[in-house]
């Protein structure tokens, strides 16, 4: 019987999931949980470097909860939760810090964005990537999916379990060949999402909640239908040719439709009188019939949070009964005094 990987992915609650987080990492998320041990955390605690909305804060964590699980999440397969639901992430956070020096956490982009652009930093922001490592290695993730501009998160994990494992075990708890040996804390492997396609947003850049671009994955009709229309493009005439290439529109069509789908529209482009209301038109119909049956779904759920709250708070049990195997092997390296184990549902 092959053993499956465990993967690890978490997910900012800043604002409406919208379709650059859906093909980015929701979609990826929902296909890799049928092949891996998938672990699936709500990055909350992330989220307060920015948020000062306690209402907003709650409502996007179950916005979130809702989005993946409409789109396909089996709760029972893989696991989902709230970072905040978990306080080990917190002790690990503070121990890996303890190891850490500040040339590495200052080398993240956010603190070095930061600083580039005079903005006074929150300890939050300089502490975010610690935050982070801990997420990472307190669930012996095998593999953590990124896109390539997190790869430095990963590698900046891997160095402080590294660095772990130096000061408190006096090796680097692998053996010879490179295996690890069950023993402090382990390294997983970056698994580098290719995103070379960038989901674009209204504006031509790519679709971020920041650039104000962005089309949520379960806007109403009447709101899906206003975001697509107001879709930038260039004042080429009704009647002249276009270039499907550099159309946004047609890039965000690419996303809904099969490859004979995209070739008769790119056709329609260069064939002339066929303008980008048209093309604005039959994007909207693609997006909508893709996300009606989901978006039914994520209206049931949001409806009902007292469900979404059962399913949350399980996978934090489960994210536990993972966790504190870690944190003991953990505590038992620097000299703290064990805990017991609770168990999945004690």
């Amino acid at each position: 019987m092959t053993t499956k990987l465990r993967s690890l992915s978490g997910i900012k609650p800043t604002g409406q999931p919208h379709w650059g987080n859906y093909f980015g990492m929701i979609q990826p998320a929902v296909e890799l949980a049928k092949d891996a041990e998938a672990y699936y955390f709500i990055a909350d605690y992330h989220a307060l470097t920015t948020v000062r909305d306690a209402d907003a804060l709650r409502s996007d964590s179950y916005e979130i909860a809702a989005t993946m699980l409409a789109s396909g999440l089996d709760p029972s397969e893989a696991v989902l939760w709230r970072q905040s639901d978990v306080p080990e992430v917190c002790e690990l956070t503070w121990i890996l810090g303890c190891v850490t020096g500040m040339g590495l956490v200052e080398r993240a982009h956010a603190f070095k964005d930061a600083r580039a652009k005079g903005i006074e930093a929150n300890f939050g922001v300089v502490s975010y990537p610690v935050l982070m490592a801990a997420d990472i290695l307190l669930y012996d993730s095998d593999v953590v999916p990124v896109g390539k501009d997190q790869v430095q998160h990963l590698e900046m994990a891997r160095d402080m379990a590294g660095y772990f494992n130096a000061q408190f075990l006096g090796d680097i708890g692998y053996d010879a060949e490179g295996q690890w040996d069950g023993r402090g804390l382990k390294r997983p492997a970056a698994q580098v999402r290719d995103l070379t396609a960038v989901v674009p947003g209204l504006d031509g850049r790519k679709m971020s909640k920041s650039y104000g671009n962005a089309i949520p994955v379960f806007a109403s009709k009447k709101q899906l239908k206003k975001r697509v229309m107001a879709i930038k493009t260039d004042s080429t005439p009704l009647e002249e040719p276009k270039d499907p290439s550099t159309c946004t529109v047609f890039a965000l069509y690419k996303l809904f439709s099969t490859a004979e789908e995209q070739a008769e529209l790119a056709a329609r482009y260069r064939g002339g009188n066929f303008g980008y209301g048209h093309a604005k038109l039959e994007l909207l119909a693609k997006a909508d019939a893709y996300f009606a049956p989901q978006r039914e779904r994520f209206n049931a759920l949001m409806s009902d949070t007292d469900t979404l709250e059962d399913i949350l708070r399980d996978g934090a049990l489960r994210a536990r009964a993972t966790a504190e195997p870690v944190m003991e092997r953990v505590r038992a390296g620097i000299g703290l005094p064990a805990r017991p184990i609770r168990g999945a549902h004690g």
